[in-house]
């Protein structure tokens, strides 16, 4: 796989241009919000994060400071551990540092109310065969929630969830304390369910996870990949950002999508279907020629 950089971006887009300028039909495919999008340029490649100012309004706000700041210019990766994530943002590169701004409060759960479009792939049922949880996908992130009739006998009007470590999923790491997160990140190279409600998720990468699954292993690593740049895509020239299109979860073909993901596991009788099995396309127009014609359309981007 070819690893493109943001300084790449600009010259393959405009050599893309003219056959590959028009946006994918909306009635399927949204476009990412520059606002919360972030570029992590690494010396294996480019990843982008989805972020989720709903799920982790205080970690999202963190992470676009430091961005902004430059503090995560060339740090590095210190702890990357196959099966499970790779984690960076420690100035010292030891696991023990952070930067100057305080400690964040734990936002390990969210309250989901109507305005947030969720789109559902299963449900948990009590004894008395009520629908005691749901799961299903808000944008890229697969969560899991409590039932809709939570809102109407909540003060707020909403219900609470939280999301899932699966695969791309962005999240913040701590010490013991719950609310002692401050400039340290993870990235997960495959689900690890034990995190859930335990951490706060704060994004999933739209692009590159092959970047994120190239990384050499160790803690650290020999040679540890860095953060070359990182930022919010708004803060970066219109010419050099990616545009990045993501299956609308509440369109026809992300729910044959999920019934055929489903149908594929139940053929494993050693296999149970679980959200993380769910790998929701994210295409590129101007770079998907480039680089993923010798792919099946929902495989091109694995977020």
């Amino acid at each position: 796989m070819v690893r493109f950089g943001l300084s790449m971006i600009a010259a393959l887009a405009l050599s893309c241009a003219a056959a590959f300028a028009d946006d994918p039909d909306p009635a399927q495919w949204r476009a990412l919000d520059p606002e919360n999008t972030l570029y992590i340029d690494t010396t294996h490649g480019l990843i982008v994060v989805e972020m989720y100012p709903e799920v982790a309004p205080l970690h999202v706000e963190r992470i676009r400071t430091l961005a902004n700041q430059g503090f995560y210019d060339g740090l590095s990766f210190h702890r990357v551990i196959d099966g499970f994530m790779a984690q960076g943002g420690d100035p010292l590169g030891t696991g023990e540092g952070g930067s100057p701004l305080p400690d964040l409060p734990a936002e390990f759960l969210f309250r989901r109310g109507p305005d947030m479009p969720f789109v559902e792939a299963g449900v948990m049922r009590d004894n008395q065969g009520r629908v005691a949880q749901r799961s299903g996908f808000y944008k890229l992130l697969p969560i899991e929630t409590l039932p809709d009739d939570v809102m109407a006998r909540s003060a707020d009007g909403r219900a609470s969830a939280w999301g899932m470590h699966c695969q791309g999923v962005a999240s913040m790491a701590r010490f013991a304390e719950p609310d002692s997160a401050d400039s340290q990140f993870f990235l997960m190279r495959a689900p690890y369910p034990a995190l859930d409600k335990r951490y706060s998720i704060w994004g999933r990468i739209a692009w590159g996870l092959d970047v994120l699954q190239a990384f050499p292993v160790g803690e650290p690593p020999n040679q540890p990949p860095t953060m070359t740049r990182v930022r919010v895509a708004a803060a970066a020239p219109v010419s050099e950002r990616l545009r990045l299109f993501a299956l609308r979860t509440d369109s026809p073909a992300f729910r044959e999508l999920v019934e055929q993901t489903r149908r594929e596991v139940r053929r494993d009788p050693e296999r149970i279907f679980s959200l993380c099995d769910v790998q929701i396309p994210v295409v590129a127009p101007d770079l998907q020629p480039a680089i993923e014609e010798e792919r099946p359309w929902w495989r091109r981007v694995i977020p």
